[in-house]
């Protein structure tokens, strides 16, 4: 079976316990990662210009993620830009999901990226949310880790798994209910 390639959006990176969630799925091998500079770019410039982060702070993260998941990193797409039928400032990620060969562009702006035009490439638009609980689906028992493991990780504020999961709860609802039922 091919394992699962995923783009991520910019604007699932943006979030800060998404984005945690998101890579460190993709780091326990559940899915293949697929990102390109231009999305990273993306998620720095807006984690900026928000007030989220320093400038600085917003470029580490950025080079740690490039060099986390470099072989998830796709140059190819940009000739693909152009030619992409959907909205301007979405082209290059679905050009960054047909040049990987994913499957998914997991993404909160499903209205930007549709089925019809989508399905022309093979690929499907999925929230974050019903993203992560297919991942759920399909190892239930390493996803409850993950969230276990991120909550165990912070420390600047220390959070338990529940405000974790709060913190969560917008972006993911159902996901977060699964892992919550599994918790108890």
């Amino acid at each position: 079976m091919t394992p699962l390639r995923a783009v991520l959006d910019a604007c699932v990176i943006f979030p800060a316990s998404l984005r945690d969630t998101l890579l460190r799925a993709a780091d326990a091998n559940l899915y293949t990662l697929q990102l390109t500079d231009d999305i990273l770019e993306e998620v720095c410039r807006n984690l900026v210009n928000k007030r989220c982060m320093p400038d600085a702070k917003a470029e580490k993260l950025a080079h740690v993620i490039k060099e986390k998941f470099t072989e998830g990193f796709i140059t190819t797409h940009k000739q693909l830009i152009t030619s992409m039928p959907i909205n301007e400032k979405d082209r290059h990620v679905l050009a960054a999901a047909v040049a990987s060969e994913a499957q998914i562009i997991v993404t909160q702006n499903l209205k930007d990226f549709p089925a019809y035009i989508l399905n022309r490439f093979d690929v499907k638009a999925q929230s974050s949310d019903e993203f992560l609980a297919h991942l759920f689906s399909l190892d239930s028992t390493q996803m409850t880790q993950i969230m276990i493991e991120q909550a165990s990780k912070l420390c600047n504020p220390p959070k338990t798994a529940s405000e974790v999961l709060d913190a969560l709860m917008q972006h993911a609802p159902k996901f977060v209910s699964l892992i919550r039922r599994e918790l108890r």
